[in-house]
């Protein structure tokens, strides 16, 4: 019979609500049948751990005395530039951003760039951080100048807003070329030397919902140690893409935009890391519930690494020419034993995702749902599925004509 959130939030509220993880489920269901399992299983918790370059955070410091008007000035914390297009003292750290003088183009052992997720990663710590402000002044904000120490607890708003998170699926990369190759996919040997991937596979949040039918807009999760909301669709949602005949996609797919209160987060789920030669990011944590409703959301969660398949991509020549599977694809569950064979060749694989840390954030959320902590929230609206066709679109390049002399930026 289908349950509705609703009646498995009673259950959560009387300590009797049935919850296991993405990989406890699966055991679960061989023992006692989908039928059966989806009568007694209320809910099954998700969990990935993984570097995600779309991710960032805005702040609201508060006023200085005298005012200065950050927006549309210079403003450094760590000396990593932030964005102040906002009001006078709104401004937003991007995880990817990097000071002018970083050494990530040269490509040498021990040059780690720090950059803003390695800031954000900071704040979240406690840490004090130096705050440089140059502004042009105004009547109403006449100072130009400021040099302060700041720190998360002392900001008005500090929001951790994700604008791309937990693809559901992606690429294995692997290198043709004679030469090494730095990529946010890692360091890359020539001729086929080593695979790279990331994905946390069978505990994937939106591998376990493939369609999005118990995620969607507001749905409510683990973001980063805390609490945090599904606000939208995430950048370069791809849901219109080949998929198995269990519904899984074959590549990259759906991903989700999300928010929450970083004053909540654990740098244990807001970590910097750096990739030499390429630049830097922020690995984020994130769980999220799935409610089981009925026989067909269960069997869902049941999915394994052995279903899971990725397409193998060569980044020296096809991953700019966006020639996914160029090299045919590979199950998560081959990944996962340490080497994969591609044309012929066996070679050793390496995740950037962390199984063990999606396990623990599974984990968590688990407890958190079991304790009454946690409450499972509904959808206000879907996200856009396979039938919707919406569709990922490469940029449309056009020349522009100035003086008559054409260029293409």
């Amino acid at each position: 019979m289908a349950k509705t959130i609703q009646e498995i939030n009673e259950k959560i509220k009387k300590g009797k609500a049935v919850v296991y993880t993405a990989e406890e489920i699966i055991d679960v269901v061989k023992k006692k049948g989908v039928k059966k399992a989806a009568a007694e299983v209320d809910l099954v918790t998700t969990g990935t751990f993984a570097p995600m370059c779309s991710s960032g955070a805005y702040f609201n410091p508060g006023h200085a005395n005298p005012r200065i008007k950050l927006g549309g000035g210079q403003v450094t914390l760590n000396d990593v530039p932030v964005y102040t297009g906002f009001a006078a003292v709104d401004f937003l750290v991007g995880a990817t951003a990097i000071p002018d003088d970083d050494p990530r183009n040269k490509i040498y052992p021990g040059k780690f760039p720090y950059g803003g997720g390695h800031l954000i990663e900071d704040l979240v710590a406690g840490k004090d951080v130096r705050l440089v402000a140059r502004a042009y002044g105004t009547d109403c904000y006449p100072r130009r100048k400021l040099e302060t120490w700041i720190r998360l607890e002392d900001m008005n708003e500090a929001v951790l807003f994700n604008t791309r998170n937990a693809y559901q699926n992606y690429n294995v990369a692997v290198n043709l070329s004679d030469r090494i190759i730095h990529t946010y996919m890692g360091v890359l040997h020539p001729e086929l030397r080593n695979a790279t991937y990331c994905s946390a596979g069978q505990l994937s949040p939106l591998l376990n919902d493939p369609f999005y039918r118990t995620i969607g807009v507001g749905t409510r999760i683990f973001l980063g140690g805390g609490i945090g909301y599904v606000v939208e669709r995430g950048t370069q949602h791809n849901p219109s893409v080949p998929r198995t005949e269990q519904g899984v996609p074959r590549m990259g797919a759906g991903t989700l935009a999300l928010m929450g209160d970083l004053k909540q987060m654990s740098n244990r789920w807001l970590r910097g890391a750096s990739f030499v030669g390429y630049g830097v990011t922020l690995a984020v944590g994130i769980g999220i519930p799935i409610p089981i409703l009925d026989e067909e959301t269960l069997r869902f969660t049941t999915v394994t690494d052995a279903d899971i398949v990725a397409q193998v991509v060569d980044y020296s020549e096809a991953y700019p020419k966006c020639v996914p599977g160029s090299l045919g694809e590979v199950s998560y569950a081959q990944l996962k034993s340490g080497s994969v064979t591609v044309n012929g060749k066996e070679i050793p694989t390496a995740g950037l995702s962390s199984y063990a840390r999606a396990r623990e954030v599974a984990g968590i959320l688990k407890d958190w749902v079991e304790t009454g902590s946690f409450l499972l929230s509904e959808p206000v609206a879907p996200l856009p599925s396979a039938d919707s066709g919406v569709q990922f679109k490469p940029l449309n390049e056009r020349p522009i004509v100035n003086n008559n002399k054409v260029a293409v930026n």
